[in-house]
């Protein structure tokens, strides 16, 4: 469907919860900055790691009186207040509006499976926290999102499409409200690592001792951070009504699996994904001014990554590539959904988010990565891509917003 007939699917609401700052104001400012949220893991006990580091949220406080969430989701209900109350929605209007919530998540509150088995081995199945072994289940991360508002005619759904499940949220979220079933959206993602996750990754070797370094020629590896990120979804006529400020426009998304490798997408589906996105949103290679990476600094990721770019982008330039995960970590279920409230923040406030933690570019990656320091630009089009295991491919383009 030419997109001139469709309905446009505008942002009017962006919240973060992030390693590098909260809320529109302390993530765009982390973002400018280049700030680098990895410290040293504390969450738990570390001993027998040669390393472990992680990107945690320092400054988010868990709410001790509401026992019935979990951390994962006390993030994301809490960037869900931030993205409705930017958005300008008074909660009794919200309610009104048959909505859904799309939430991509990874591992959801499975923090607590750490906990649980902990206390397992000290003191037996007979005595273990009902509700904390209640609260691990991943459809709670949305249900909470729409009970936080009182959400009636709602469809609270979780999206376990593990790395991109952030960009297949708001894929849904597109898809519903373009066919008439709902009118406004809260999607995006929410994770917070555990330490099965962690050993996982270590032990197939892609854990960076130190940090995460995108596209760098010493990268060693991923590392993990949490968070959440959410965006409020509309049509533009249901914006131009209640006279809604308009953040940024989605243009479309496109999803592919090639079901090839657990850990290793295949470069052709990838590339079949993000040249999908652009054709389904009507846009050229050209008309690209900015893409969010993967980016993920493994040896085998970054360097695919790249060859998809060469040849979605052919004869046109690649544009400026910026790696985020070296700013707020791998934020999982998360991280395309950081990556599409960072592109907003770009397209609004006029930079190019930087790659931090380079140092000499990987001949293999022949990008320009935007090394280190933020850059004044005018993006006006941004191609996000992600990836996740098992070849669960998804990107969206945004556009800046024209009346």
């Amino acid at each position: 469907m030419p997109a001139t007939d469709r309905t446009r699917v505008v942002v009017t609401g962006i919240g973060v919860i992030s390693s590098i700052g909260n809320g529109r104001d302390g993530y765009l400012a982390g973002l400018r900055a280049g700030r680098c949220g990895v410290g040293d893991v504390t969450f738990f006990d570390t001993e027998g790691f040669a390393h472990a580091r992680m990107h945690e949220v320092r400054d988010f406080v868990y709410d001790e009186d509401r026992t019935e969430h979990g951390l994962t989701t006390q993030m994301t209900v809490a960037a869900a207040r931030m993205a409705v109350e930017d958005s300008g929605y008074a909660p009794s209007s919200l309610r009104a509006k048959r909505s859904l919530v799309a939430i991509g998540t990874t591992d959801g509150d499975a923090r607590d499976v750490d906990e649980l088995t902990a206390d397992e081995v000290r003191k037996g199945l007979a005595d273990l926290d009902v509700v904390r072994a209640s609260r691990f289940r991943l459809g709670r991360v949305p249900v909470a999102v729409a009970k936080e508002f009182g959400l009636t005619d709602v469809e609270p759904i979780a999206l376990p499409d593990v790395c991109a499940a952030g960009n297949y949220a708001i894929g849904n979220a597109v898809d519903a409200i373009r066919s008439g079933d709902v009118e406004v959206a809260l999607c995006g993602g929410g994770d917070t690592p555990n330490r099965k996750v962690f050993a996982n990754m270590y032990r197939l070797g892609a854990i960076s001792p130190e940090a995460c370094r995108p596209f760098d020629a010493d990268r060693s590896g991923v590392v993990f951070g949490e968070g959440a990120a959410v965006l409020v979804l509309e049509s533009l006529e249901s914006a131009r009504a209640r006279g809604a400020r308009v953040l940024a426009e989605v243009l479309d998304y496109n999803l592919t699996c090639d079901a090839f490798h657990p850990t290793r997408p295949l470069r052709d589906m990838v590339t079949a994904c993000l040249r999908g996105a652009l054709e389904n949103a009507g846009v050229a290679p050209s008309e690209v001014d900015l893409v969010f990476a993967h980016g993920t600094g493994t040896k085998a990721n970054d360097p695919m990554e790249c060859a998809a770019f060469a040849e979605v982008f052919g004869d046109t330039p690649i544009p400026p590539v910026s790696g985020i995960k070296s700013m707020i970590g791998h934020t999982m279920g998360a991280a395309a959904a950081h990556s599409c409230v960072a592109a907003i923040l770009a397209m609004e406030h006029g930079f190019l988010p930087p790659t931090v933690n380079h140092g000499v570019l990987d001949p293999d990656c022949p990008i320009d990565c935007v090394p280190n320091t933020a850059r004044p630009a005018r993006p006006r089009t941004v191609l996000v891509n992600a990836l996740g295991f098992g070849g669960a491919n998804a990107a969206v383009v945004l556009r800046e917003y024209e009346d």
